[in-house]
């Protein structure tokens, strides 16, 4: 975990977070907190992220999200140097659509 984004604000966003329990009160919180702008970019990195681990090629996923290759660059070097957030997710994300299946 990244020291310089540890603080107490930072706590207390995430805590305000987790009480979130449905899309619609996410659009309603994030709609609230973030611009248009950051929330598309948080949602581009998300799936420059997945594509990335389907192992799409840069271009694809220029194409298809718009991402720059710098963009894609940083998101990749997340995947593979960062603190596996995203693999985090997207392992509770399969596990609870097999659980639903």
């Amino acid at each position: 975990m990244n020291k310089k984004i540890k603080t107490e604000a930072v706590d207390h966003l995430f805590q305000a977070i987790l009480t979130l329990k449905t899309p619609e009160e996410c659009y309603t919180f994030f709609e609230d907190v973030c611009t248009v702008n950051e929330l598309l970019s948080l949602s581009q990195r998300y799936e420059v992220a997945k594509m990335l681990r389907e192992k799409k090629t840069y271009l694809e996923i220029a194409e298809k999200t718009g991402a720059s290759t710098a963009t894609i660059s940083r998101v990749n070097r997340s995947l593979n140097y960062g603190n596996d957030g995203y693999d985090m997710v997207f392992t509770r994300l399969t596990e609870s659509t097999e659980e639903n299946a």
